[in-house]
């Protein structure tokens, strides 16, 4: 998975034909910025196909919104 994950990275943050790149890369914020956007857009805007294409941030506050109105699995008497 991590090596997965890696190469998209690597392709998709910092690779030539990048959308998150604004020219080439010579200084650490060359590298830092289009990182932080990739990062961002991986983890908040991605639309992922085991989530319904759903970004992941929208189905994470969906699921914890349903844990808090479903009622508990067990109830003490």
């Amino acid at each position: 998975m991590a090596e997965t994950t890696m190469g998209l990275f690597k392709t998709e943050a910092l690779g030539p034909d990048s959308p998150f790149r604004a020219g080439p890369l010579r200084t650490l914020d060359d590298v830092e910025y289009p990182v932080m956007e990739w990062v961002d857009w991986y983890n908040n805007r991605r639309l992922h196909s085991l989530l319904d294409y759903v970004p992941p941030v929208e189905y994470e506050s969906a699921y914890y919104a349903r844990l808090s109105t479903s009622p508990p699995a067990m109830s003490q008497t």
